[in-house]
């Protein structure tokens, strides 16, 4: 699974809303600096951001965007599945983006892609933006491959 530009921005864009729960509402051209996000992408991620109820925005000189809901309730798996639309690795194993493929019978390899989206579905949806924001974030030693290779 590789996450779009699209819902990559989104999330960034979010976690800075988390931040700051609670608080004054933050400028558009304030979250899009923050967040190296162009200014004419952010507005449209945000536009959806708010239709689907996750912030609201406050219009004026002191205006901005601002968390609707509580971050632990808004799991990383709904931002994921809302913008990229699945978390399956392939589409053959996929709940929401299902395509046949002709192999289904026979392939050997399909079982660990539904195991591995299990894993990945599992953690995505258990993990709030609120239990996320707790965490720390990842040191460049913790990027290792397993057993020496490249993930």
């Amino acid at each position: 699974m590789q996450l779009s530009m699209r819902t990559d921005y989104a999330l960034r864009a979010l976690f800075t809303l988390v931040e700051h729960h609670g608080g004054k509402p933050i400028p558009i051209n304030e979250l899009a600096r923050r967040n190296d996000i162009p200014k004419r992408f952010l507005e449209h991620i945000m536009l959806d951001l708010k239709a689907r109820g996750w912030v609201e925005s406050m219009a004026g000189k002191r205006g901005g965007y601002m968390l609707a809901r509580n971050p632990a309730r808004i799991t990383l798996g709904e931002v994921v599945r809302h913008f990229d639309g699945y978390l399956a690795p392939i589409a053959c194993v996929s709940v929401t983006d299902y395509k046949r493929c002709s192999q289904e019978p026979v392939c050997r390899f399909r079982r660990v892609m539904l195991e591995a989206r299990n894993v990945v579905a599992r953690l995505m949806d258990s993990a709030t933006l609120a239990d996320v924001m707790r965490g720390a974030p990842v040191a460049s030693n913790e990027i290792q491959g397993l057993h020496g290779e490249g993930i």
